[in-house]
């Protein structure tokens, strides 16, 4: 899919968590980096999580469930299937990426700070 196409199906809140990621993370660590791979790994991220039992989806709703997160098997998961996937992406910008989902889901209350 076209990735401009595919940045203007988001939905709103999915627009500005994109937006709220992209925005953190530094000029220098935007080389080759795009906001479909941004949302790519947002999917990657979804992906680790329904294969830790974390996370439910079905065609009505999707269901985070309360859990903890290995940070490190977390990155490398991600990191394995984006290279997989033909992602051009390192564990830096990834690890950006992972940081910047974080501090959203505290500020708009999804996570609570430890």
């Amino acid at each position: 899919m076209n990735s401009n196409i595919e940045l203007s199906l988001l939905e709103a809140e999915e627009k500005q968590l994109l937006d709220y990621i992209w925005n953190l993370i530094p000029e220098q660590d935007r080389n080759g980096l795009t906001q479909s791979d941004v949302l790519h790994v947002l999917d990657l991220m979804d992906d680790f999580l329904l294969e830790n039992g974390l996370l439910e989806e079905s065609s009505e709703e999707v269901v985070y469930h309360e859990g903890e997160i290995d940070e490190t098997e977390q990155l490398e998961y991600l990191l394995a299937k984006a290279k997989e996937q033909g992602l051009c992406i390192t564990s830096e910008q990834i690890q950006l990426i992972m940081d910047g989902e974080l501090q959203y889901g505290i500020e708009q209350g999804y996570y609570e700070e430890e």
